[in-house]
């Protein structure tokens, strides 16, 4: 451009520049791209949490101190709120999306941007999942079970399995993964659940697995192994008193089906 530019007459320069002049002033739709800091004080969430708490800040306010910046013409609370609408408002739903979903679907979106939210969304599981082992747990029903053990199980992408191990008051001594298999199956060793049971001294079992493919319906295979299960344990007088599948409802939220509120167990 700066060669080209040497050639004109001073006539053509000045012809040259004014229409340049005049087109750029003319475009309303060129925007920076800004940082948090350019931002109107309102859309400033760093600011806000620290003059008003964490409690203050919505969802996407939250995500945009994780993002730091929006696109052209878009702040990162815009941003956010863009990728929060479209899943629904459901941060559970968020946390199943990938870098590749992320990046590929909101401008401005780039793999750093989308890391950041994939693993502050991951923490929150682990806390939820760690506040809920230091302390004493009771398995009562399947819903006890789902909330103990859902978070372990939650947007893998291969099927594993799962015992808890209980006392008589049903109280868990110790939960353990007894399989890690692929997106279809995953093999179990019916041996290795009651030989912990037998160390642990428990007297309850449940178990636990997830389809990677989100439904809940259980296949043929599930529903043998569940009697083979209940078979072995009235032998050692261990009983089995629930089975659950984790996966992901109608709604696209976390879900599971119970094998002893259907009467198979």
């Amino acid at each position: 451009m700066c060669i080209f530019a040497e050639n004109f007459s001073k006539m053509e320069k000045s012809s040259y520049n004014s229409k340049k002049s005049t087109q750029l002033s003319d475009s309303k739709d060129r925007k920076p791209s800004l940082t948090l800091k350019e931002w109107a004080l309102e859309d400033r969430p760093r600011e806000k949490l620290i003059a008003k708490g964490k409690k203050e800040l919505s969802n996407a306010e939250l995500i945009a101190i994780l993002i730091g910046s929006g696109s052209t013409g878009q702040s990162a609370v815009d941003l956010a709120k863009e990728i929060l609408n479209s899943n629904g408002n459901d941060l559970s739903q968020l946390s199943r999306q990938g870098i590749k979903e992320l990046t590929k679907d909101f401008k401005g979106m780039g793999e750093a941007k989308a890391v950041s939210i994939i693993a502050a969304l991951e923490l929150g599981y682990r806390m939820l999942s760690e506040n809920i082992n230091r302390r004493e747990y009771y398995i009562s029903d399947s819903k006890a079970l789902f909330n103990y053990i859902g978070p372990s199980l939650i947007d893998l992408p291969v099927e594993e399995f799962w015992a808890v191990f209980m006392n008589i008051r049903q109280k868990v001594l110790f939960k353990q993964r007894i399989s890690i298999g692929g997106i279809t199956g995953t093999p179990v060793d019916i041996r290795r659940i009651f030989a912990t049971a037998l160390e642990k001294n428990a007297v309850f079992v449940a178990v636990a697995h997830n389809h990677p493919t989100g439904h809940l319906t259980p296949s043929k295979e599930d529903k043998t192994l569940t009697c083979k299960i209940l078979e072995a344990g009235k032998i050692l007088d261990i009983k089995l008193i629930e089975h659950i599948i984790v996966g992901i409802d109608g709604n696209n939220r976390p879900d599971y089906y119970s094998f002893h509120d259907n009467g198979l167990v």
